[in-house]
């Protein structure tokens, strides 16, 4: 991983603690976005080596999915 990989993703992992900190205020289906954003950052850092398009591809995904989980659950 080069310098600059590095850096995306201990900017990113820091942004995702500290959205993850304001967490007290936010609805059900805000904190699954916000948790899922950091799982599919954190897995597309892995999977991939840490390439930062991947770990801003797998938040993006991560976040879509974990605020679309909470929609299901309310029309239930």
């Amino acid at each position: 991983m080069n310098s600059i990989q590095r850096i995306s993703s201990i900017a990113v992992s820091a942004a995702l603690t500290l959205a993850l900190s304001a967490c007290a205020g936010m609805s059900q289906q805000d904190k699954n976005m916000v948790i899922g954003a950091g799982i599919g950052a954190a897995g597309g850092a892995v999977l991939t080596g840490g390439s930062a398009a991947a770990t801003v591809g797998g938040a993006v995904v991560g976040g879509v999915i974990g605020h679309e989980i909470e929609k299901d659950k309310k029309k239930k």
